[in-house]
């Protein structure tokens, strides 16, 4: 793995918003406008450095179902700060009648820095972004410059297979609605949900748009609805499971949950199963269940406990985005727990390249790996205002 330097094309910014990234800069606090997605870097790897990830991501994935049902095995659900019963049951049972419920994709964020086992920080296995990116600009950001390279990236050829074999688990003759907030300012949720639609179609799929705050509850009929007062029989939402069943409609989303078969239910994808692997908890668990596994880091759920006086941790909020929450701790530091549930980590700093701390996302479509994107941070913890950095395979 190394990072090289190079200079931006000429017009790249339009280059890469008329291939679906129209979220190409990213403001920072001081009111400057910089790049999010930047090609004055690439970074190279090796196949057999890929060949070796693959294989890593796809048994990291193996783990995190195992761990899930050790969880519903186990009523382990208060640990991931899941307390309702009525939610409890939903994710229970959409666990157990999971071979019946599409699911489409996740991404592993992993430490690597090319010269030891890749280290997982995180599973995004419910509203994973940074997949535009990944799969398209980034693609023919390669075959422009670089048309004798390989990259690590089958996304969207997976994605439309997955759509394919998955088809008859979707709720027959009638639409798929394909929705994301309206609240989403800088276009990223949009364009990921547009992108997963166009994937949608090209398997031969009827789809539909709507956003979350135009959903309807039609009482009479118990459903439901869009603007037109059909029934939303199927929706994939790039929106939290728990702000679906928090929000002042969840009760209506417990009640018509179609964990598989319903004809009078909504099938909400990815499916609330997801629930127990987009939750930090599950690092804790994972270490529980495979203590001293090469590719975790060593995770807690009571308190950093020898972490402490150790290599130091990472404190993170069971549920969060873009870095929200996390903390970083040396070692030595006070080791009183938060006040808010977090997960206890290790601190494995991510490594840095000509100053810049990377992190690779490694993506899994339909629970095999399928694609890479790296993105660099100033400091140790991938923010919002991180950059996307293309990479080749030679």
């Amino acid at each position: 793995m190394e990072r090289r330097t190079t200079a931006p094309r000429p017009g790249w910014q339009q280059t890469v918003e008329a291939q679906g990234l129209v979220y190409p800069l990213t403001r920072h606090p001081d009111g400057s406008l910089r790049p999010y997605w930047d090609e004055s870097a690439y970074y190279v790897l090796g196949l057999d450095e890929v060949e070796a990830l693959e294989e890593t991501v796809e048994e990291l994935h193996r783990m995190c179902l195992a761990a899930a049902a050790h969880i519903v095995a186990e009523n382990r659900f208060a640990d991931l700060g899941i307390t309702d019963p009525r939610v409890v049951r939903a994710v229970a049972g959409s666990w157990h009648r999971r071979a019946e419920l599409p699911s489409l994709y996740g991404r592993f964020d992993l430490r690597y820095d090319g010269t030891g086992p890749a280290k997982l920080l995180e599973y995004n296995a419910d509203t994973p972004t940074s997949l535009v990116e990944a799969a398209s600009p980034q693609w023919f950001w390669m075959e422009e410059l670089f048309p004798g390279a390989d990259q690590w990236n089958s996304l969207h050829e997976r994605l439309v297979d997955a759509w394919r074999e998955q088809a008859a688990l979707l709720p027959p003759g009638v639409p798929l609605y394909f929705a994301h907030s309206s609240a989403d300012e800088l276009g990223e949720d949009l364009m990921t949900v547009a992108y997963l639609k166009e994937t949608a179609e090209q398997a031969g799929i009827d789809t539909d748009w709507i956003s979350m705050e135009e959903i309807g509850w039609d009482p009479l009929s118990g459903r439901f609805v869009d603007g037109r007062l059909r029934f939303i029989r199927g929706c994939f939402k790039l929106y939290p499971w728990e702000w679906l069943t928090t929000d002042r409609f969840a009760g209506h989303v417990l009640d018509t949950l179609d964990n598989g078969g319903g004809t009078g239910t909504t099938l909400w994808i990815e499916p609330a199963w997801k629930m127990l692997l987009s939750n930090k908890a599950l690092l804790a668990v994972l270490w529980e269940l495979y203590p001293g596994h090469p590719n975790l880091l060593p995770a807690h759920l009571d308190g950093p406990r020898d972490l402490a006086a150790g290599t130091g941790w990472v404190a993170k909020p069971l549920l969060g985005r873009e870095g929200a929450g996390v903390t970083v701790h040396p070692p030595g530091a006070d080791p009183a727990p938060r006040d808010e549930p977090c997960c206890y980590q290790q601190l494995a700093p991510l490594p840095a390249f000509d100053g810049n701390h990377v992190v690779l996302g490694a993506w899994v479509v339909a629970g095999e790996a399928a694609g890479l994107g790296i993105r660099e941070s100033s400091g140790l913890i991938t923010d919002e205002y991180a950059r996307f950095v293309p990479h080749v395979v030679l």
